[in-house]
């Protein structure tokens, strides 16, 4: 009895075969759609009847078409951001200034550069999600053209968003409290806050970070999402307020001349109303009285964060116009 050859084994499929389609396959499939779809395909099949290449060169110009088409509109959605962008960080009253050729001053100089600031941020974060977006689908659609199926990519990218989601719950807080900070434009550069964790200047704002650095010369990095109050010294404009205790005995009159002569001086003084003083001080009256003593005070308002310098400038001035008006200041309890 002869005896029956074994059957040859067949060769096993490698691991990779199943998350990538073979060379033959790739080819057989892409001529399929190029065939169904494909506008090149039918061009390149006209002018080269026959090739059994043709489908393939069509499929490859059409995949570097997509390609170059997603990097040009990446490139115009930058652009029209960015003008975008340069529109609101000159916007209202600023470009008003600048179209009569006259630079901004004083004020109108902390908000341009707050706006500048705010409109910068917003314009790099819509930037990254355009990019994000359009790079995205243009990659989709070169897998899609590949005959590679994006089903399970999208279903795997969207359970790692899910448990990134919940693992980051604390970025994600971060980043959208640092987003309506920005838009609602609640501090900038150069203010001096007081986050509840720390006081003093911001030196940094991200969207997910403040650095402020408080008198002593410390750093803070406040997390967006943890500020639930901010307290803003130097948005708009700032008040000095300057107390002048005198004797009881005094002439309220005349220490009340005295105090309006200096607040003029110091308002015709063009190097304090162009750089700190917005409008002309004022002598509010007598604010504290007691046995012995008299409390004027005077009132300056001033640039945001100039209210120190301010201050110290009417002291001098005070002390001084007083010592010639013979007034004796007083020290109170």
């Amino acid at each position: 009895m002869l005896a029956t050859p074994a059957p040859s084994p067949t060769p096993s499929s490698s691991p990779t075969s199943s998350v990538l389609p073979s060379p033959d396959k790739l080819v057989a499939d892409m001529s399929a759609i190029c065939k169904s779809d494909g506008l090149f395909c039918a061009w390149v099949l006209e002018w080269f009847p026959g090739a059994a290449w043709a489908p393939v060169v069509a499929g490859a110009i059409t995949i570097v078409l997509i390609l170059v088409l997603g990097f040009v509109i990446r490139n115009v959605s930058h652009r029209v951001i960015g003008r975008v962008v340069n529109r609101a960080a000159t916007g209202g009253s600023i470009t008003t200034r600048f179209r009569r050729g006259s630079p901004p001053e004083g004020i109108d100089v902390l908000l341009h550069e707050r706006r500048k600031q705010r409109a910068e941020t917003m314009g790099t974060v819509l930037k990254h999600v355009a990019s994000i977006v359009i790079l995205g689908t243009t990659a989709l659609t070169v897998l899609d053209r590949l005959t590679i199926p994006i089903a399970p990519l999208l279903t795997s990218v969207g359970i790692l968003g899910v448990a990134i989601g919940f693992g980051a719950q604390e970025l994600v807080k971060d980043f959208i409290a640092g987003m309506f900070m920005l838009l609602e434009d609640q501090y900038g550069v150069g203010d001096v806050i007081d986050a509840g964790a720390a006081v003093g200047t911001v030196e940094a704002v991200t969207l997910r970070v403040t650095r402020l650095r408080d008198a002593d010369g410390r750093v803070w990095y406040v997390r967006n999402g943890t500020i639930t109050r901010v307290g803003n010294e130097s948005q708009g404009w700032s008040r000095a307020y300057v107390d002048v205790p005198v004797g009881y005995a005094s002439d309220i009159a005349n220490v009340r001349d005295v105090l309006e002569r200096v607040a003029k001086e110091i308002w015709d003084d063009l190097e304090f109303r162009e750089a700190a003083i917005v409008e002309r001080p004022t002598v509010v009256g007598v604010e504290q009285l007691s046995d012995s003593t008299l409390v004027f005070r005077v009132s300056a308002k001033t640039l945001p964060a100039k209210q120190a310098e301010v201050a110290r400038e009417l002291r001098m001035r005070v002390k001084s116009a007083l010592d010639a008006a013979g007034i004796a200041m007083v020290p109170t309890a």
